[in-house]
């Protein structure tokens, strides 16, 4: 595609040299070297225009001016003052010119033509036929049409290229809100530990009896440096709070009110398998850090509130298995006949972005897709981290 440009040119620059040397000679009776060299004047220059267009059309016009003038004094009966050679190639000159210059530009050349024209055919004989207004309307059409043409193809590239950058911008808007999100949920955990490590310390003094003075000042050390931190740790919820938005006073869900999420997504019409055998693995959590039992109850709510949008009906299996070290989830549900709900309300994140960020905050993987029967597929691995490994 890049050599077509090219290889149109050559052929035109082929076919109308020795055609120009022929009609110069034989039809208007122009010297032999001079018609060969307004020949080549005249035509090689398109090759110059795949480029350089505009300083082709300073060398092609002069050319043609000049064979214009050779023309009308060998023989001013003859159509004049363009023969047929130069009018095709000054139109394939314009649509180089209209793919690469301003309108302005353009407009200019093609009163440059008109004057040029309107001069030239002033010295033509009366029954000659004239070819400037023939050069001057095919000239302005072109030129017209193929700037038109570029206008909107430039409009549509701008477009993609907006619509490119709009959806980047849209993601990683997406990603920070789901992150400030994730962010204000552990506020929650994070303030607790920070609560009992206050309270610990406040009241060491009076559960301890006997403890030396330097002891008790220490604890009141730990006691400051926990409440302070609480405090900054409210200045910074304040900041990655929306503007508008009411703080949220409910305890942050885990694990253990899997089953009433189960019972109210059965209600909405979504048939789910979660067996007795699954459910009791959930009393088996409790060393678990608030954070991985958060992000995993996350993950199924935001797993359950895709099949209500993308494939409600669809019957949906919940998988909850313990290892040695990891917490593994997968959400399976099958094709659905009914068309998607507009539930732009359910969920707590943005689908799968929330899904990927909870996961990687806890250091665990995450396996989405769709499956071959038209179902999707959600699994998920957290790592069981104990409390008491200093991890929060």
């Amino acid at each position: 595609m890049r050599m077509l440009p090219l290889v149109i040119a050559s052929c035109f620059v082929a076919v109308l040299i020795p055609v120009t040397v022929q009609v110069l000679t034989n039809d208007y009776g122009v010297d032999g070297g001079l018609a060969g060299a307004l020949g080549v004047a005249q035509a090689a220059p398109l090759l110059l225009a795949i480029t350089r267009p505009l300083m082709a059309w300073w060398i092609v016009i002069v050319a043609d001016v000049l064979g214009a003038v050779a023309t009308l004094a060998a023989d001013p009966t003859r159509p004049a003052p363009w023969t047929p050679m130069i009018i095709v190639g000054y139109l394939v000159l314009c649509i180089a010119l209209s793919v690469r210059e301003s309108r302005r530009t353009l407009l200019g050349i093609w009163l440059v033509t008109v004057v040029a024209g309107v001069v030239l055919g002033a010295f033509r004989d009366g029954g000659s036929q004239d070819t400037g207004v023939l050069l001057t309307v095919l000239s302005g059409a072109v030129l017209l049409l193929g700037a038109l043409l570029r206008e909107r193809s430039d409009a549509r590239r701008r477009l993609v290229e907006q619509e490119s950058i709009s959806e980047t911008e849209r993601a990683q808007r997406t990603l920070l809100e789901e992150r400030a999100r994730i962010a204000r949920e552990l506020h929650d955990v994070v303030a607790h530990h920070m609560s009992v490590i206050t309270v610990q310390a406040d009241s060491a003094p009076y559960r301890l009896h006997d403890l030396p003075d330097e002891v008790c000042d220490e604890f009141d050390s730990i006691a400051a440096s926990a409440r302070e931190s609480l405090t900054e740790m409210r200045r910074l919820l304040s900041v990655l709070r929306s503007e508008g938005a009411d703080g949220e006073r409910a305890p942050q869900p885990g694990l253990e009110r899997l089953p009433h999420l189960v019972e109210a997504t059965v209600r909405a019409g979504i048939p789910i398998e979660l067996s007795h055998l699954e459910l009791s693995i959930l009393t088996q959590l409790a060393k678990v850090t608030p954070a991985v039992d958060l992000s995993a109850y996350r993950i199924v709510q935001e797993a359950l509130s895709n099949v209500m949008r993308h494939a409600p009906g669809a019957r949906t299996r919940i998988t909850l298995t313990l290892d040695t070290r990891n917490l593994l989830i997968l959400v399976v549900n099958g094709p659905s006949d009914a068309p998607p709900a507009r539930l732009e309300g359910s969920g707590t994140g943005h689908g799968l972005v929330g899904m990927r960020e909870r996961v990687r905050l806890v250091g665990g993987t995450v396996d989405v897709g769709p499956l071959p029967d038209g179902g999707f597929r959600v699994a998920a691995r957290l790592p069981l981290i104990p409390k008491d490994s200093g991890t929060a």
